[in-house]
């Protein structure tokens, strides 16, 4: 071994602590973090009534996979449907119980639930997971970043 390979072997444990540390230390603070089954109930209901669908129920599984979500986004300052860490939607479904048929919609910024629900009924995969028939069930959380912005997820299950 040469006396530059031994001094980077020796080095290797402090680089690899340097870089899990960075990667720590970049994650933002959560702020807020709640369950929005109850605030999302009438947009629910209305968007499905309106295009001939039954009500969703609340579901308390459902809500705490979305808090998952939505925290998990806020911490990493990102939207993204696989969460840090490789944790996917698929994964945080399952870890939280739910089996079966689900969907997501997730969403961020500084604005409320109306235009929440529009953004995403102007979205055709969006629009399709609320508007599918199969779906009986919701979980809707958010969680703010430091900064004031908010993270949305929505997850629909039949």
């Amino acid at each position: 071994m040469t006396i530059r390979r031994a001094r980077l072997a020796l080095a290797m444990p402090e680089i690899m602590a340097g870089i899990f540390l960075t990667g720590c230390l970049s994650s933002g603070s959560v702020g807020d973090a709640v369950g929005q089954n109850g605030a999302g109930a009438g947009y629910l209901a209305s968007i499905r009534s309106s295009n001939g669908l039954s009500a969703l129920s609340p579901d308390s599984s459902l809500e705490q996979a979305a808090l998952e979500q939505a925290k998990l986004m806020a911490g990493a300052q990102t939207m993204n449907h696989t969460a840090r860490f490789g944790k996917s939607f698929g994964r945080r479904v399952r870890g939280n119980g739910i089996e079966g048929a689900a969907a997501e919609n997730i969403a961020h910024g500084s604005f409320g639930m109306d235009e929440l629900f529009q953004r995403w009924m102007n979205s055709p995969g969006h629009r399709r997971n609320m508007l599918n028939p199969a779906y009986t069930r919701y979980g809707l959380a958010s969680a703010t970043e430091a900064n004031g912005k908010r993270y949305w997820a929505l997850i629909l299950a039949d």
